[in-house]
């Protein structure tokens, strides 16, 4: 039985960045420690700028734990924030600070990214939303992602190597089908 005071919480795979409407679904597995999740980002935002309302944008969480110590509870904050809708804020935050990512740092960022919630230090200390990373990476792994980033779009695997030009070309494959199931 739930409290009459407890909040649902969104899963990352219902948070949709940009036109919920969207022909295509751009989906990245994100580390908020890796350098390679930084160095993609500048494409996932010349992708949404060049696409508009024809593509949206999904984060899922694929934080590399023997690797990156701090990627999942930093994977646990951008949840947080979501909850409040300033996911991408946090996201951008997180990215740029991908060097700092200490709890109470996560706290100051998710402050800075417009998030309310006074309970969010709490929240992160005591992993309130760590069972949604861990499903993240579950549904990670059971499409054959090994490492952030990855990108699935509309739910397929991407296994190109990540550029702008072959994103790009593979969002524009994507949208011609939908044009000529809709002419058909």
């Amino acid at each position: 039985m739930k409290k009459k005071d407890e909040v649902e919480i969104i899963p990352s795979g219902e948070i949709i960045i940009g036109n919920p409407a969207a022909a295509v679904t751009l989906t990245e597995f994100v580390d908020y420690e890796s350098e390679q999740t930084a160095k993609v980002h500048h494409i996932v935002k010349e992708l949404m700028s060049e696409f508009g309302d024809k593509i949206n944008f999904n984060i899922r969480h694929f934080p590399q734990t023997m690797v990156h110590q701090r990627a999942h509870k930093a994977a646990e904050a951008a949840i947080g924030a979501a909850q409040e809708g300033k996911l991408w804020e946090m996201h951008e935050l997180l990215i740029e600070n991908r060097r700092h990512l200490g709890t109470v740092t996560l706290k100051l960022y998710a402050r800075e990214a417009g998030v309310k919630a006074k309970s969010f230090l709490d929240d992160m200390i005591n992993g309130k939303y760590g069972w949604f990373v861990q499903d993240d990476l579950r549904f990670g792994l059971e499409m054959g992602i090994a490492e952030a980033p990855a990108f699935l779009i509309n739910g397929e695997r991407f296994d190109k190597k990540i550029t702008l030009k072959n994103l790009s070309e593979a969002i524009k494959a994507v949208l011609r089908k939908k044009k000529l199931r809709k002419a058909a």
